[in-house]
């Protein structure tokens, strides 16, 4: 029987230990933590967006980084399979917008008491404040027939884990499922790269992501706490496109937030990290410029005898009122049928084309993901083993794997923790 140790115990490592002692293997699931899942927890506002019910082909449209890695992993634990997995074990799922998939009772601890029934099914032994200092290590020859005219070729391989409080449990494979760095109050606090870099591996740039913009104009800050949705965003870097997107987007006291804009931050600090971008907003996507000039004319001329200020509640939301009037520059008190075309159609433009000047991100204690991680080109995408080092696994967001927002996410933790954990449990015959 194979001992394999699981370091983390979030939604790569709890899948990761199920997946493996469904496969015969003793388990041992290390978690520094008093509880295990608490990303978890928090993910998708206390709901947990579970994984997204695409098409399987279009799944890979919405990673960001490194889709084709994911390949095999996918596959080996789609998100059908994921949905299939979480009904088997007492957690029944709904399906929302946007093809986004829920724990009908809209409780994230519901997903978290499904891993740990399965885990305490198949005999998953959690560790729990138990934290890993660093992974043990031995170089060994091998006999390999390519190799050179030894016939030998030197090799390192994992042997088990270091505890924090010194003590070392030995181990056939060890799956490092430790997350990255965002949300560090959860215990994401970059162990995993760690570990991974002192065993010789590349560590892709890190950085926030699905995270917040900060911007520059204070005006989004007087609008602060209104959610606007059914809008269109177009973020360009010049005349360089970097992503638009449809849905709901949020202003805040720094920026901007919401769904929207996080999907785009991904694509941005990917290239353009903390360099002035531009954000335009179309308040009124269903509507070209002809037709919106038309609603506008009726409304003015529903409304002519009213001061400008007081005729566009049909239009705007409140909160942004004053701020549309004053970017427009016209006279809050000024008639409306004294309005000019001129204004008219400056008010048009800035309907349709809201723009700001995004300036950066917040930090990696806003960020629902971390961007970049393990090298993937140093990771076997058929079993999640690394190249450099045998009988060592990663899986999840310790990885250079992200996705936008809607649950992608959570699913290639589930997909790469299933894969690691399957494959870290099969037996196999080690040449010495």
């Amino acid at each position: 029987m194979r001992k394999i140790i699981v370091i983390g115990g979030g939604a790569a490592g709890m899948m990761a230990a199920v997946a493996a002692a469904k496969q015969g293997a003793s388990v041992t699931l290390l978690e520094k933590n008093e509880k295990t899942g608490k990303k978890i927890y928090i993910t998708g506002k206390g709901r947990c967006n579970v994984t997204n019910a695409c098409e399987q082909e279009d799944f890979f449209g919405h990673v960001i980084s490194n889709g084709k890695f994911l390949y095999s992993a996918f596959y080996h634990m789609d998100n059908r399979m994921v949905m299939d997995f979480f009904e088997g074990a007492g957690c029944p799922l709904k399906e929302e917008r946007g093809e986004r998939v829920f724990p009908v009772s809209d409780h994230s601890s519901d997903i978290i008491a499904a891993l740990s029934r399965e885990m305490d099914k198949h005999k998953v032994k959690v560790l729990l404040r138990t934290g890993a200092e660093e992974l043990c290590a031995e170089t060994v020859k091998s006999i390999n027939e390519s190799a050179s005219e030894t016939g030998q070729t030197i090799e390192k391989r994992v042997t088990g884990v270091k505890l924090s409080n010194g003590k070392v449990l030995s181990a056939d494979a060890v799956i490092v499922a430790t997350g990255g760095k965002s949300y560090e109050a959860t215990g994401s606090t970059g162990d995993g790269y760690r570990f991974a870099e002192k065993l010789g591996h590349t560590i892709k740039e890190i950085k926030p992501a699905l995270v917040p913009f900060t911007v520059k104009e204070d005006w989004c800050m007087e609008m602060q706490g209104l959610s606007l949705k059914n809008v269109s965003i177009t973020l360009k870097k010049e005349k360089k496109k970097i992503y638009e997107g449809f849905g709901e987007m949020l202003f805040t006291h720094f920026g901007v937030s919401g769904p929207l804009i996080l999907s785009a931050s991904s694509y941005y600090v990917k290239k353009y990290q903390n360099e002035p971008v531009t954000l335009s907003v179309d308040l009124k996507p269903a509507l070209t410029r002809e037709q919106l000039d038309k609603r506008l004319l009726r409304d003015f001329d529903e409304n002519k005898n009213k001061q400008f200020k007081n005729c566009l509640d049909g239009l705007l939301p409140s909160k942004m009122i004053p701020v549309i009037i004053k970017l427009a520059g016209i006279v809050p008190e000024k008639k409306v049928n004294e309005i000019t075309r001129q204004e008219r159609e400056k008010l048009t433009e800035l309907l349709k084309n809201l723009t700001m000047t995004v300036t950066g991100t917040r930090g990696f204690s806003e960020a629902i993901i971390t961007q970049g991680g393990v090298h993937t080109k140093e990771i076997n995408p058929s079993t999640m083993e690394s190249r450099l080092v045998k009988n060592l696994y990663f899986a999840g967001e310790v990885l250079d794997l992200d996705a936008v927002t809607g649950g992608f996410n959570l699913q290639i933790a589930w997909s790469t923790g299933y894969l690691a954990g399957s494959s870290a449990a099969e037996e196999r015959e080690e040449k010495q």
